[in-house]
């Protein structure tokens, strides 16, 4: 379970400027479902997201992940917490065009220090509809199965949690359904925090 208690961040302009991005935030999320938080440009979304993933530190309260509190781990638990309990789905994507779709998926697992079979790499792509799609080069793709694609490498180590940056942000009305149906399907047996304007 994850659990917000009071966490608020400020930022620091190049002005020397303080700009408060979350007051007085308190959530819980359960171990599985689909959490979708609203809000327009600048209202602190990916914020909030970059703290539960432990990308960004928190000014004051803190972020519990099965009781352990994230805002007190040393880098190397930072790490770890990012590396084996979390699956990243950015707007941008993140993938990197002179690997293949394998590679893209395989660099997942090695940053666990593990080496990704074939047939995990088939079974993970079979989840998303692109079993057909393991050895094509990433500018081959549309924007869609790129999607798909960064939401396989996302899954493959089978994370407890998934954060997505508005996954849909730069997809047509019709790929965004499917991808939401696919990320649906996830949240059954994984907790899914989405943010969206949209």
């Amino acid at each position: 379970m994850l659990e917000l208690k009071h966490v608020s961040k400020w930022y620091e302009t190049k002005k020397k400027k303080q700009v408060q991005a979350l007051k007085d935030v308190s959530l819980t999320f359960g171990n599985t479902g689909l959490y979708v938080i609203f809000g327009k440009s600048g209202s602190g979304k990916s914020t909030l997201l970059n703290l539960i993933a432990g990308l960004d530190g928190v000014t004051s309260g803190r972020i519990l992940f099965n009781e352990e509190d994230v805002t007190k781990f040393k880098a190397n638990e930072l790490n770890q917490y990012r590396n084996f309990q979390i699956g990243f789905i950015f707007q941008e994507l993140n993938l990197i065009s002179n690997l293949n779709v394998k590679e893209n998926i395989a660099l997942s697992l090695k940053m666990q220090g593990k080496k990704a079979s074939d047939e995990d790499i088939l079974q993970v792509l079979t989840t998303v509809g692109m079993e057909a799609f393991m050895d094509r080069g990433i500018n081959e793709l549309s924007g869609g199965q790129k999607q798909r694609i960064a939401i396989a490498r996302a899954i493959i180590k089978n994370p407890n949690m998934i954060v997505a940056d508005e996954p849909t942000g730069s997809l047509d009305t019709q790929t965004s359904i499917q991808i939401m149906e696919l990320i649906k399907d996830i949240s059954k047996e994984k907790l899914v925090i989405m943010v969206t304007h949209n």
